[in-house]
């Protein structure tokens, strides 16, 4: 085999390794599992409130400590490892959240889903495609991503054909282990990025995080990222919740709509891949962010479970570039020596608005009796996204106005 030939077949793995990862832990865990809280609602006696906060309250621990933790691992030796793990755990909490019956129970295993998370999804993911592929960059992240959106759609799917069979605890079991088997032999096999030779590595050890950490450019794209992921975060927990116990739509109808949530993020995560190899990246995530605020407010103004459907495509768009544009734009700024500390950061605000946002829609509903408010707020958290990716300056610019080695 040519070292060609060796090189793209270890993009390949890569490829399948970050495809399948993202389709358990984001689409089946992160996506899949509000589907299921409806459930413990109504059997368990929980509110609102008390269900999304296994999210919030996880990512919160999780997310400060590990995220960083994680990116200086990723940067030391590889992503390869900790997707190993991270899949691990995220599949075996939702084992165990199959048998829960005490909100201290909730909790300790959505720690793991919350660690899995870190450990195994985005992150590693984005680093292994970013150091594999130089061209085509924007379509490989794409592809990857395509993961969440196909296991996000037949999450729904296959959750109320089990459920219906043999109950909902079931279901969430079958999905756990079904996440480890699909997603651990592809990550088991993919190969780390190569390694720098001695002289390139003396070259890397000058390079710093703190510079970059600030320059406005990395602030304008963590508020912008925090707060667009934030929106979604607080539409996609609450989205069941929502549909079922406000807008009583049946099993079968809710997971029509949630489907195509994720069948929208295919479409979405496609264009804009495509486009970002095409368009300035700046330009591509603008139009991600203005999306998901424009979509939103069809949520709660749509009478008919017609438009209901019409806003899960439309809004799936958005969902689908959101995650996948933040690296690329992140590799156009930044330099690519510090990408898993610099979206280790990134990812971590993201995780906490990810946390806190859908907990304060849930809070709100509980108190006011409509999720009205919580949801026209998230409209405004979406368009200061946007307003903060509009203010970034252009591709490259960082790279032009300081030397690499200097400036990281």
């Amino acid at each position: 085999m040519s070292t060609a030939d060796g090189h793209q077949n270890y993009q390949a793995r890569a490829l399948v390794a970050a495809f399948l990862a993202l389709f358990s832990i984001v689409g089946c865990a992160l996506y899949g599992l509000p589907f299921f809280y409806d459930f413990f609602v109504q059997e368990l006696g929980w509110t609102r409130q008390q269900v999304t906060s296994g999210n919030a309250l996880s990512k919160l621990v999780v997310g400060p400590v590990f995220g960083f933790a994680a990116g200086l691992l990723i940067d030391r030796f590889g992503p390869r490892r900790l997707m190993l793990a991270g899949i691990v755990m995220a599949g075996g909490a939702l084992v165990g959240l199959a048998s829960v019956t005490t909100l201290s129970a909730f909790y300790l295993f959505y720690f793991f889903n919350a660690l899995g998370y870190v450990c195994g999804g985005p992150l590693p993911a984005q680093v292994l495609l970013t150091r594999w592929f130089k061209d085509a960059r924007g379509m490989a992240m794409g592809i990857a991503y395509l993961g969440i959106g196909i296991g996000g759609a037949l999450v729904p799917i296959v959750a109320v054909t089990l459920t219906q069979a043999f109950g909902w605890r079931a279901a969430l079991r079958d999905l756990g282990i079904l996440m480890i088997v699909v997603a651990f032999p592809a990550a088991f096999f993919v190969r780390e990025p190569p390694r720098l030779d001695a002289g390139a590595r003396d070259a890397v050890r000058p390079a710093r995080l703190a510079p970059v950490l600030r320059h406005p450019a990395f602030w304008l794209l963590t508020i912008g990222s925090l707060a667009s992921i934030g929106a979604i975060g607080g539409t996609t927990q609450n989205l069941k919740l929502y549909l079922s116990l406000d807008r009583h739509l049946t099993q079968t109808q809710i997971a029509g709509v949630m489907s195509l949530v994720l069948v929208g993020s295919i479409v979405g995560r496609l264009t804009m891949g495509w486009l970002a190899d095409r368009w300035q990246k700046k330009r591509v995530m603008l139009v991600i962010y203005a999306i998901v605020a424009g979509t939103i407010p069809l949520l709660v103004f749509s009478p008919t479970i017609a438009m209901l459907r019409g806003f899960a495509f439309l809004f799936g768009i958005g969902l689908g570039g959101d995650y996948m544009i933040i690296p690329l734009v992140a590799a156009e700024l930044f330099d690519l020596r510090v990408m898993g500390r610099l979206l280790g950061v990134i990812l971590t605000t993201d995780s906490i608005a990810e946390a806190v946002v859908p907990l304060g829609v849930a809070t709100l509903r509980d108190r006011t009796g409509s999720y009205t408010a919580g949801f026209l707020g998230l409209v405004a958290l979406a368009a200061v996204g946007a307003l903060a990716v509009a203010l970034l300056p252009s591709g490259g610019s960082l790279a032009k106005d300081q030397p690499r080695s200097a400036a990281l």
